[in-house]
């Protein structure tokens, strides 16, 4: 099969004829009919964190089952599918509590990679879906089902993006009607947030950006109304527009440290920032802890929205049929797999929302 592999951090990706093994017990061979492409998959090509090489990256993906191994009866071969990279156990510490993103099992897949090169070299398997490729074997807890009437080009946005931007808003701070939200950054992530935000019932939502027509899109996803940094003081901004106080809720999904540090001026006295977007390894920022003991202030992190994928894709799905979850809208840009340099390089540019490689 034909997959993009990163050889060289920095480089383009290259477009090879790759092997991928036949899935074994509990694992599920998809082929996969859209990839989108994640900031994250930019910074592992890149080097931002680490990691070894070949590898093929890409995990916000979507698909039809083509093959189940021994052990899966949660979906059959012509299902179609949204593929993830939260591989859970169900019952291990932390996922006992809830929370599979932060599932402490290894799995057969952690330890062999299913794919290899046409000459036999190993292949990172990256972020444990390598789904810049025409097909992908995961483990059967990364695998959701959706209805067949759902788009797989618009589905393959709910594996990452989606659940992340709000599920960090619905999920993990669970965010109150009523609430004052700030939302910084809004790409494919933080447009989710502030759709989530809008589902919550927040009263303010408002959107930080560097890019106008970010904005002007945060706009359609619910915000209630934008600050550009280079006309406006966000602090004060943020201010008059909460009477004086502050924003309850602060998401901060992209990963600069500008916006980190900018986040914890921003909340008003028991308000939470909550940390989305990963910013490279060493990238460090500071905080006044006295002020955030004395005002009862709290700043959290979020993986993946803390999504439990079996239940919330569902639920996304049942909100995108009733219209009341924009999906189709982000998308920006389809192309090829032998296009990817074009789709990620259109994405570094700040151009798109989302990129989707059609497959």
């Amino acid at each position: 099969m034909k997959a993009a592999v990163c050889r060289t951090f920095g480089e383009p990706l290259v477009i090879e004829d790759i092997e991928i093994a036949a899935p074994q017990a509990g694992e599920i061979k998809v082929k996969l009919a859209a990839c989108a492409i994640c900031h994250s998959d930019i910074f592992y090509a890149e080097g931002a964190w680490g990691g070894d090489l070949p590898a093929v990256y890409g995990h916000e993906a979507s698909g039809v089952v083509e093959a189940v191994g021994s052990g899966v009866s949660t979906v059959a071969p012509g299902d179609h599918v949204v593929v993830t990279l939260i591989r859970s156990c169900g019952h291990c510490h932390y996922c006992s509590q809830g929370a599979l993103v932060a599932c402490e099992t290894s799995f057969p897949l952690d330890e062999d990679s299913p794919l290899k090169t046409a000459h036999g070299e190993d292949l990172v398997h990256g972020m444990r879906t390598g789904a810049f490729a025409e097909h992908v074997v995961v483990d059967a807890s990364q695998v959701v089902p959706i209805p067949k009437d759902v788009p797989l080009e618009s589905a393959s946005l709910l594996a990452c993006g989606v659940i992340t931007g709000l599920g960090a808003v619905v999920n993990t701070a669970k965010v109150r009607p009523g609430a004052n939200v700030v939302v910084i950054g809004t790409g494919g992530v933080g447009l989710n947030a502030v759709q989530g935000a809008a589902l919550c019932g927040a009263t303010e939502i408002i959107a930080v950006d560097l890019a106008d027509d970010k904005l002007e899109a945060a706009i359609k996803f619910g915000a209630t109304s934008t600050i550009n940094p280079t006309r406006e003081d966000v602090a004060e901004a943020v201010r008059a527009r909460t009477g004086g106080r502050g924003a309850d809720y602060v998401f901060v999904t992209v990963g600069a440290k500008a916006a980190f540090d900018q986040s914890y001026g921003l909340i008003c006295p028991t308000g939470t920032v909550v940390l989305v977007g990963m910013p490279a390894t060493g990238v460090m920022s500071e905080i006044d802890p006295g002020s955030i003991a004395a005002y009862g202030q709290n700043i959290m992190g979020s993986k993946m929205g803390s999504a439990q994928i079996q239940v919330d894709i569902p639920n996304l799905v049942t909100l995108y049929k009733q219209g009341r979850l924009k999906l189709d809208e982000l998308i920006t840009g389809r192309y090829a797999l032998d296009e990817i340099n074009e789709a990620i390089d259109s994405v570094k540019r700040g151009e798109a929302l989302r990129n989707v490689i059609l497959f």
